[in-house]
Parts: structure tokens; sequence; C-alpha cells
């Protein structure tokens, strides 16, 4: 008698929610990004700091000037590899504020069609509800014909 409430647009309900899962995910991915670049610069920046280390003398210790000009050069590659680093992390940045974006708005899709769904499904139930009432007044009025006959 009460008949299943069936949504038309569950396919792209579906879709979008698959949708939404892979925007998820792809933001999972570009944080994972940005977070390597993150610890490679905590790495270079600890490699700087040992080169400092590295050069302090105790009193009356001779200064190697071969190690000296070595730890220069490697504080030169150093810094550029943190400049190179520093652009990467602006681009990972960039990329989860986009990842951040994209499933927000995959959100915002997914979760309208959630809503219309359970409006649908009340507007539904809601007919079914008058429907039934309908029929009961029609036995109603059946059984007082019959019975006044």
């Amino acid at each position: 008698m009460a008949t299943r409430f069936h949504f038309r647009l569950e396919p792209l309900r579906k879709l979008r929610e698959a949708l939404e899962r892979e925007a998820e995910r792809g933001l999972a991915r570009a944080i994972q990004a940005e977070l390597e670049v993150r610890a490679y610069l905590e790495s270079l920046d600890a490699q700087r700091l040992a080169i400092f280390e590295s050069r302090r003398l105790g009193p009356g210790q001779p200064l190697d000037l071969e190690l000296w000009r070595a730890g220069e050069r490697f504080l030169v590659v150093l810094e550029r590899r943190q400049l190179e680093a520093y652009e990467r992390l602006r681009q990972a940045s960039a990329q989860v504020a986009a990842a951040r974006e994209a499933l927000n708005h995959a959100h915002r899709d997914h979760l309208m069609l959630v809503r219309l769904k359970e409006r649908r499904a009340l507007q539904h139930e809601k007919e079914q509800q008058l429907r039934e009432a309908l029929a009961m007044d029609e036995l109603a009025v059946l059984r007082h014909h019959r019975q006044s006959a």
C-alpha cells in the first residue's frame, strides 16, 4: 500500500560523494607534501647549525682555514637549497589552499544533494500520510453509509 521513496538524483549524489572523498584524499596528499618540505627545511636548518657548532674553537685551538672555507662553501649551498625549499613550500602551501577550496566546494555540492534528498523524503512521507488519511476517511464514510442503510 505504501510506496517506497525513490530519490531520482541518487546516482548524482553518489557521484558527488565520491568526488568529495577524492577531494579529501587530494587535500591529505597536499598537506603531506607540505609537511615533507617543512621537514626538509628543518633538516637544512639543523645542518646549518651543525656547521656553526663545528666552527667553534676552544681556547688555544688553531684555526683550520681549509675547514673554514669548506664550511663557508657548504653554507652557500645550504642557503641556495633553503631558498629553493622556501619556494617549494610556497607552492605546496598554495596547493594546500587550492585543495581545501576544492574540498569545500565538493562538500557543499554533496551536502546540497543530501539536504535535497532529506527534504524530498519528508515531502514524500507527508504525501503518503495524506493519502493514507484520505483512504481512511473514505473507509469511514463507506462504513457510515453501510451502517445507516
